[in-house]
């Protein structure tokens, strides 16, 4: 079945341009679309300061990333994870990909194939035109509980993303065929009795009279069609 990589990322602030940095990848290996179990996840030193405005968002201070990896230092790992071509599914996914392109591209390493990002963010809009479609209100759509989600932290978006997914793709049923690849369904038939008894229901006249009492409650009931 097929495999993809749904992830988020936390950073300092808005653009890489400007110079802020990612302090914290978080991703899930969903095969089918449904997660494996599999993660990957990591706080970043960004090598700069963190914003008292982006600390409000995600809870992270400068202080709580000091002794952490660079990034440098774990690029390697987190390719091995996101692999060379499996789908690469983020929420606002164009954020995700510019972030961590602009740290790939700091170490001398390939950027991210824009071609393998999958925007549940599109997915949504494109679902639910002209309504609110941030993680948040999707999860409340779907019904998925938001109650741990106090700040943004990209392992728990990670985990309520994928429950989002799983819904913008189609349900729960999704992907949980019991077939391998490439086995064609089996046809399902019905074997029924040779022998059969016609069993005919005769209401009495209180249950008739009982069902028309009901149906004159009813607005506009088939059965006066």
């Amino acid at each position: 079945m097929k495999r993809s990589i749904l992830f988020d990322t936390e950073t300092t602030g808005l653009d890489p341009a400007t110079g802020d940095r990612v302090i914290e990848i978080a991703a899930l290996e969903l095969v089918g679309d449904l997660p494996t179990g599999k993660s990957y996840h990591v706080l970043l030193d960004p090598e700069r300061d963190v914003p008292e405005e982006a600390s409000r968002v995600h809870g992270f201070t400068r202080a709580d990333l000091e002794g952490k990896p660079k990034f440098a230092d774990v690029a390697d790992k987190f390719l091995a994870f996101v692999g060379d071509d499996d789908a690469l599914i983020a929420h606002n996914a164009r954020f995700d990909f510019g972030f961590l392109n602009a740290e790939l591209k700091r170490t001398g390493r390939k950027p991210l194939d824009m071609d393998r990002m999958v925007d549940t963010l599109d997915m949504a809009r494109e679902r639910f035109p002209g309504m609110p479609n941030s993680l948040d209100a999707l999860c409340r759509r779907f019904g998925v509980d938001l109650s741990a989600r106090t700040t943004h932290n990209a392992l728990l978006d990670c985990k309520l993303l994928a429950e989002v997914y799983v819904e913008l793709m189609g349900g729960r049923q999704h992907g949980l065929g019991l077939m391998a690849d490439g086995e064609q369904a089996p046809a399902v038939v019905y074997d029924g009795p040779a022998e059969r008894t016609v069993v005919r229901v005769h209401p009495s006249a209180a249950a008739l009279a009982a069902h028309a009492s009901f149906v004159e409650k009813l607005k506009d009931p088939i059965w006066n069609s």
